[in-house]
């Protein structure tokens, strides 16, 4: 059986670290989008430099956009494209499954 080219290149983007997760991250701001130093204040784990290339490689994927104003001081937001915020649907159900079935550490630890 053939595995779907498609699926095979989702789940690429998908699968490297961060990419699913800043995509889950901006569907849930308002208007799908969020300056620079919100998302790196809000997720904590990644480095400024790890989110910068993440971002970069979002958008080459079509998934992100980037704009930049300048007035009155430079502000960077990033925003999901239709494309980021059809996919960010699509992974509502995976969502919703995972919180069904998986066990986080700190879940573990508490029922100890």
């Amino acid at each position: 059986m053939k595995i779907c080219p498609y699926l095979e290149s989702s789940f690429e983007i998908l699968g490297r670290r961060w990419n699913g997760l800043i995509v889950h991250y901006l569907f849930n701001c308002p208007n799908y989008c969020a300056h620079f130093s919100d998302m790196k204040k809000d997720l904590t784990d990644i480095t400024p430099r790890a989110l910068s290339l993440k971002l970069t490689e979002l958008a080459e994927h079509g998934l992100v956009e980037k704009k930049t104003t300048v007035e009155p001081t430079v502000q960077i937001t990033y925003h999901l494209s239709v494309a980021g915020q059809e996919l960010a649907e699509a992974l509502k159900p995976v969502h919703a499954w995972a919180i069904q079935h998986i066990t986080l550490e700190k879940e573990k630890q508490h029922d100890e």
